[in-house]
């Protein structure tokens, strides 16, 4: 965990730029006078006698413990993400669903309400419709379109307002601003889903967001490696999640730490790239005959290209669009693919197509589906490093 209790990564930073501190935050050198971090595999660490053990325990000095708590190779790579989003601290998870679940399980009590946007990621919606219900915990959906009335979703007992933006898969753009503006004067505990756009894209904290919540997995790691999840935000809140997750052991392993630090040196560079290439493929596919819809956020037809041009840098690597056919048109658009890759991962630096209705999302009911926004022909494009040239020529003779 990145707070006042536990060892700290250098502070020497001689700039805040974004790319400066991905590079340049750093565990502190050891005696070997490495240029860079080394793998801490440890599961534990020694204390020199009784009252160096009983101090750090007691939390009266900062110091390492035991790797479920902290370890150095995650505290670089919490520190890091904290300082990109403009956070006081952090707790690192082993996936993006156990920060979710963790940080949700953390903060509520039976009979809390969440008002949430209607799309969400399937394994969010199933929390919120399946298991929170056990304990009393209900959740109330609004429309991306009618976000101008979430006030008439509160209740008294609402804790928590819970944004994805850009959604997961349907590509809404949210606006931070306003909905920072809601929880502010009701009271909630503004949290904000960020996988999609990364820190380099957009940090919702500057909108409001009391804590933001990422995977790792997709762009931060960019190359389909390991998995991982990360919570930021306020330093009080932070403390919570990390006594909850220091009891239940959701903790980050000190390798996928290590490897995802390392990807966060190259993660603006390669955002940049995602981004230019999945324009280009949005505009494309918004002029093909057999797509009925294209949804991309730096897209002028996107219907919130104003909000998304405002709060984030680029538009993302991810476009959603309907082809013609429904379930079946996707199924085949998939067969026909030669090049990209058929999965259910994204951001990888392999450009990925899914279908949500036949895939990711196929346990839920159809009328489930809708309630996030995955209709039936809707396709995912998580677009990669590739030459954009050979993604558009495998995208199109697919849709031909």
């Amino acid at each position: 965990m990145s707070d006042n209790n536990q060892p700290k990564t250098n502070n020497q930073q001689l700039s805040t730029n974004f790319e400066t501190l991905a590079i340049r935050t750093q565990t502190e050198r050891s005696q070997f006078d490495e240029h860079s971090t080394p793998l801490y595999l440890t599961s534990s660490f020694v204390f020199e006698d009784a009252e160096d053990m009983r101090a750090s325990f007691a939390e009266e000095k900062s110091k390492n413990l035991y790797s479920r708590f902290s370890n150095p190779n995650v505290t670089e790579f919490t520190d890091k993400i904290a300082k990109m989003e403009g956070a006081e601290a952090g707790y690192a998870f082993a996936t993006g669903m156990a920060a979710i679940y963790s940080t949700f399980a953390t903060l509520l009590n039976a009979g809390d309400h969440i008002v949430s946007c209607q799309s969400v990621f399937g394994s969010t919606h199933t929390l919120f419709t399946k298991y929170f219900p056990k304990w009393n915990i209900e959740t109330t959906y609004f429309k991306a379109e009618d976000s101008e009335n979430v006030e008439k979703y509160i209740k008294p007992n609402t804790k928590i307002l819970y944004l994805e933006t850009p959604t997961n898969p349907a590509i809404e753009i949210l606006d931070l601003e306003f909905f920072g503006k809601i929880a502010k004067k009701h009271n909630l505990i503004f949290i904000v889903d960020n996988c999609f756009a990364t820190p380099y894209l957009q940090q919702p904290i500057k909108y409001g967001a009391d804590v933001v919540v990422h995977s790792a997995t997709k762009l931060i790691d960019g190359q389909g490696r390991v998995l991982g999840g990360v919570a930021v935000g306020r330093e009080d809140l932070i403390r919570e999640i990390y006594l909850f997750a220091r009891n239940t052991g959701p903790a980050m392993s000190p390798f996928n730490a290590w490897v995802l630090s390392k990807s966060l040196e190259t993660l603006a560079i390669r955002v940049e790239r995602h981004c230019e290439n999945a324009l280009k493929v949005a505009k494309f596919l918004e002029s093909h005959p057999n797509v009925e819809l294209t949804k991309y956020p730096f897209l002028p037809s996107h219907p919130s290209y104003e909000v998304a041009k405002k709060q984030m840098k680029l538009g993302g690597n991810i476009v959603a669009f309907e082809i013609k056919g429904g379930i079946e048109g996707g199924r085949k658009f998939l067969d026909k693919i030669k090049m990209c890759s058929l999965s259910a991962n994204l951001g990888d630096t392999r450009t990925i197509v899914t279908h949500p209705a036949s895939t990711t999302h196929s346990k839920l009911s159809d009328e489930e589906r809708n309630e996030v926004g995955i209709t039936a022909g809707l396709v995912r494009c998580s677009v990669g490093l590739e030459n954009v040239d050979d993604i558009i020529a495998d995208l199109k003779q697919a849709l031909d």
